[in-house]
């Protein structure tokens, strides 16, 4: 890194993954946690700031807050509830949002890096309880509903990228299952996907531009949730 912008992740960012991944306990972490600083943190940190930069011009809204915790995911993984007790995640998570509240609540962009490929993922995890009530009225309203599905079969339509969030195994009580957005109505989020190997981009400066691509392509579902959010009653 210099001149404290992003230039780009390296090999060893991906090194670092795989081989904690061999070795996920706290002695080996301790050892290393070094290479976890250079090659995870400080370009995590760099692109937490260039991105902010660029997705505060698609929603000023937008926090992008390179601490620990905020954009950028806690590598300790919770395992009160787990069977699985590796300490470690073997990812790593970068998250910008926009709203008050529970961050994983809010809409917004993430990015996940492993060894294996990324994930770039715009849109709302997990809808609160009012705005779960304020969306399903709002899929299944004519003209809402209708914007809705065609901006995902736009954006989607030539597969590069796929809709996430369904939870439900049937349509909720009140509503039509034969309704032709009913598919949606199963959703407790909505987010579109785009899934890849690791680019070449991911270790250049350009990756600050394929990430931006993708999310801009994606962000009219984001501005449709955004809406429909900003209206719904607590």
């Amino acid at each position: 890194m210099s001149n404290n912008t992003f230039n780009g992740f390296s090999k060893q960012t991906i090194k670092f993954y795989v081989n904690l991944s061999k070795n996920n306990d706290k002695a080996w972490f301790e050892k290393h946690r070094d290479e976890f600083d250079e090659f995870v943190l400080e370009p995590a940190r760099f692109f937490v700031h260039d991105m902010g930069v660029r997705l505060k011009k698609l929603s000023p809204g937008i926090q992008a807050d390179p601490r620990i915790d905020k954009s950028i995911f806690r590598i300790y993984r919770d395992i009160r509830f787990s069977k699985d007790k590796s300490p470690f995640k073997t990812n790593l998570g970068i998250f910008f949002w926009e709203g008050n509240g529970p961050k994983m609540e809010r809409q917004g962009f993430y990015l996940h890096i492993e060894p294996r490929g990324i994930m770039i993922a715009c849109g709302k995890h997990t809808f609160p309880k009012h705005v779960l009530a304020a969306y399903r009225e709002s899929v299944v309203h004519p003209d809402h509903g209708k914007r809705l599905d065609g901006l995902i079969k736009k954006i989607t339509k030539d597969n590069s990228y796929t809709v996430g969030g369904e939870h439900y195994k049937k349509v909720p009580r009140g509503f039509d299952p034969s309704h032709k957005n009913a598919g949606y109505l199963r959703h407790s989020g909505l987010y579109l996907l785009y899934n890849s190997p690791v680019p070449p981009e991911f270790f250049t400066p350009k990756f600050l531009e394929f990430c931006f691509k993708r999310w801009s392509e994606m962000f009219p579902v984001y501005q449709w949730l955004k809406e429909i959010s900003e209206n719904a009653k607590a």
